[in-house]
């Protein structure tokens, strides 16, 4: 079934198979606040959302930029209980493409890049002070002259700047919502202040076999928190207490067993080798690097049974390139279709650009509905494609929204 709209084509299809929770086997991932991939992508997205703001106040209009290629490099700390030292530096790389100068007007896009990345870290890395644990690296050049010159013509809506695809899905399984949960609870300000000793790195792995959920979890402890290895599995152990209470009272009742294993590197004896310690709070201190479009979808996750898009949304700038827009969009408008279209199990919405076509008019629009018993397969179509059709009629005020980082990108 399908409908033609302008130069967009919004097809919608329904089938009554088995939708995720009804396959036997479904693996989840969430990388944390601390994660050298999440840092990447949210200093990245931190960068272009305070150059879009500078475009705005001086031109009234959000030029070229993409700072989307960005690069932590781990440094080198010296860990021992109740502290010890950085030697070296993290490294964080920033580029890809911004506009330096426009009417005659210079942008200090370094100068509002490095601020931001400062801002950020000083905001969410407790531990991380960003003008001494951080070096900063400028990368970023003007862009190519005919990406550059769509932000220069004419029309609501500016042309896609790419030729590109977005997939994104609604509603998160009870799998999914279990790993972002978790994660989410371990890094929120109550556990920490209740926890002091935890880092910001959380990595949470899901396992669901049938009706078995089981979690892995690695979270280092901070070096000035603790004593002795004695001390270390001391916490450990209650710390593992706590993320068992909260999963219990959390997803308990979606799953028939709940196992959760915590930084399972650990061996008693080993004295600081055998432990989970961290200086900082973060892996990218001297084991991890980090890399922009490496780390969750722009829903916050890594599901290994949905279909995922491969553009990375963090940094890309948020008017013109659909890498950012459908990205974030399609899981929006899976959202609405699943919220006001009764008798839905899932729905997948599927978007694809072609470059210097209005990023309003995508070659197709795809809505992908698995079906309840029960569902006016008539209405659902006629409901779905008219949210689909107001979604990309207001795309010039969600990119505005974007614009001002409304929307989460990992």
């Amino acid at each position: 079934m399908g409908q033609e709209k302008g130069h967009s084509m919004i097809e919608v299809s329904i089938n009554r198979g088995i939708g995720i929770s009804g396959q036997r086997v479904e693996i989840v991932e969430r990388k944390g606040l601390g994660h050298p991939d999440y840092i990447c992508d949210s200093i990245m997205e931190a960068i272009s959302v305070a150059i879009s703001k500078e475009y705005l106040r001086e031109f009234g209009a959000v030029l070229h930029h993409n700072i989307d290629k960005g690069l932590l490099a781990a440094g080198e700390v010296r860990i021992d209980f109740q502290g010890g030292d950085v030697i070296r530096p993290m490294e964080l790389t920033i580029g890809d493409r911004a506009t330096f100068e426009a009417m005659g007007k210079r942008i200090p896009v370094t100068e509002i890049a490095i601020e931001a990345a400062k801002k950020w870290i000083k905001e969410n890395l407790r531990f991380v002070r960003p003008e001494e644990h951080v070096t900063y690296r400028l990368v970023l050049a003007p862009g190519s002259i005919e990406l550059s010159d769509i932000f220069k013509r004419r029309g609501e809506v500016l042309g896609a700047n790419d030729t590109s695809a977005a997939v994104g899905y609604y509603p998160l399984s009870p799998t999914e919502m279990a790993v972002l949960s978790l994660e989410r609870y371990l890094n929120s300000s109550a556990f920490k202040e209740m926890h002091p000793e935890t880092g910001e790195d959380v990595k949470v792995m899901g396992l669901r076999n049938s009706r078995r959920l089981d979690l892995t979890v690695a979270m280092p402890m901070l070096s000035a928190y603790i004593s002795s290895e004695g001390e270390y599995f001391q916490k450990k152990e209650e710390l593992h207490s706590e993320m068992y209470r909260f999963t219990e009272k959390d997803s308990g009742n979606h799953f028939e067993d709940i196992e959760i294993h915590f930084n399972t590197l650990d061996e008693k004896g080993r004295g600081i080798g055998g432990i989970y310690l961290s200086l900082l709070g973060t892996s990218a201190e001297d084991a991890d690097s980090g890399q922009v479009g490496r780390g969750n979808r722009v829903n916050g996750l890594i599901s290994m049974n949905r279909p995922m898009g491969t553009e990375a949304a963090a940094g890309k700038n948020p008017v013109s390139h659909v890498g950012k827009i459908y990205n974030i969009l399609s899981h929006r408008i899976a959202k609405e279709i699943y919220d006001k279209v009764q008798g839905i199990e899932e729905v997948y919405v599927l978007l694809l650009s072609r470059i210097g076509t209005p990023i309003d008019k995508p070659q197709v629009a795809s809505i992908q509905i698995t079906a309840e018993e029960g569902l006016s397969e008539e209405d659902a179509v006629r409901q779905s494609r008219a949210i689909m059709e107001d979604a990309l009629s207001k795309i010039g005020s969600f990119c505005m929204e974007l614009s001002q980082g409304r929307y989460p990108v990992c």
